[in-house]
């Protein structure tokens, strides 16, 4: 596997002769405490052209409040490419809202309310644990289908969608993206959907890699894309 994401990969881009000249921007929001891992499995994937239908197609950029580095629960130090207030939702593909200890305080509401606009503007929004509750908070979730760490989790912030509310790992609704805190590997397959990233076989062969731990799910992707 691993001699495969040395040489592989630029093999395949080179034999297709191709990349996205401009690519699609998926931003990331970066804040103090933002819990790493569960966009590690999302970032990652979004940024290799393995497997991926058209290679090249994305890039990942962060978005801070302002221009400052933040510390992320993991200890990271990461110094955002963009402020909040330089995005604008018609230049992104979509708009990545991580959990933190912040999260559901209140803490994060600017980047809800630029949630708010991209989902206006018919942008798709990714929201994982805390940060579906800081969606709560704004009356995001009212409406629509969605999940998170626990109903009782968002009725803590005085939400009124619980009628809406799915015992799922991770809930598709439109434009709008929402997972548990423990479903990194769902969280992403949902992004990955939603963007068409992937074949529905490879997409089926990457979850069995990641999430079942079946080694059988690599000898899938290289059938599918050893020769590519």
């Amino acid at each position: 596997m691993t001699a495969y994401c040395h040489n592989g990969s630029l093999l395949s881009i080179l034999k297709r002769g191709f990349l996205y000249m401009t690519k699609e921007t998926i931003h990331l929001a970066i804040y103090d405490t933002m819990t790493d891992w569960e966009v590690g499995y999302v970032v990652a994937h979004l940024n290799s052209p393995e497997f991926q239908k058209t290679p090249g197609r994305f890039q990942v950029k962060t978005i801070g409040d302002s221009l400052d580095p933040i510390i992320t629960k993991g200890g990271l130090r990461i110094l955002p490419d963009l402020s909040l207030n330089m995005l604008e939702p018609q230049d992104s593909r979509m708009l990545i809202l991580p959990g933190g200890d912040i999260a559901a305080k209140g803490s994060i509401d600017s980047f809800v309310k630029k949630a708010a606009q991209f989902l206006s503007a018919g942008i798709p929004v990714a929201a994982i644990c805390g940060a579906t509750a800081a969606l709560a908070r704004f009356g995001l979730l009212d409406e629509l289908p969605h999940t998170s760490n626990a109903k009782i989790f968002l009725e803590m912030v005085g939400y009124k969608g619980s009628f809406h509310y799915q015992e799922k790992l991770a809930v598709t609704s439109g434009n709008l993206i929402t997972a548990s805190g423990v479903a990194p590997i769902e969280f992403a397959i949902e992004i990955f959907r939603k963007l068409d990233i992937y074949t529905d076989t490879t997409l089926q062969s990457w979850h069995k890699l990641y999430k079942a731990q079946n080694p059988e799910g690599f000898y899938e992707l290289m059938a599918e894309h050893g020769n590519e």
